[in-house]
């Protein structure tokens, strides 16, 4: 199935000269979403990749990663923006293009040790799954991989992220 034919282009959105990626075309489509969830699964099926949580970033990740989760038998861990967690957090700062932006994850997520996969719709610049990946450094826990639906390649997110296994499932 080619997944690129499910995703939606909008020119000059969100401002112009951008090429927004819209996924909600691939979301609705129910066989290109049960195509994307078990590409995924069949790429981290191995006993090196073997996890015992997906994290999804707010808020698509939340899409991929949950269904992800379930499929791996394992849990999923979200992570979000500042203030939307009710518990004690674990907290980073990290760069955006104009400014900086704020991630959280509950204290009690993850113990020290635990194996993890990091799961979003698209990398861009790598700087939300960068900032992902050093809260779960700073917990302790291992880092077995990305995945991703988009890799937007120009823009080489790639370099900006730990030297784990790296899947995205197109590529623009």
């Amino acid at each position: 199935m080619d997944l690129k034919s499910l995703i939606r282009d909008i020119p000059d959105f969100p401002q112009p000269g951008i090429m927004f990626r819209d996924i909600t075309t691939l979301l609705r489509d129910r066989h290109g979403l049960r195509h994307t969830i078990d590409l995924f699964s069949q790429q981290f099926e191995t006993a090196e990749l073997k996890a015992d949580y997906v994290i999804g970033m707010e808020s698509r990740g939340f899409i991929f990663g949950t269904p992800l989760a379930y499929k791996l038998d394992a849990g999923f861990i979200p992570v979000r923006k500042k203030g939307k967690l009710p518990a004690a957090v674990h907290s980073i700062e990290y760069q955006l293009e104009y400014g900086t932006d704020c991630l959280e994850i509950h204290q009690d997520a993850l113990a020290p040790g635990s194996r993890v996969l990091i799961v979003d719709d698209l990398i861009a610049t790598g700087g939300t799954a960068s900032a992902t990946a050093k809260l779960v450094e700073q917990i302790g826990c291992e880092l077995l991989g990305f995945g991703f639906i988009i890799e937007l390649r120009d823009l080489q997110g790639r370099k900006n992220l730990p030297d784990v296994p790296i899947i995205s499932l197109v590529e623009y």
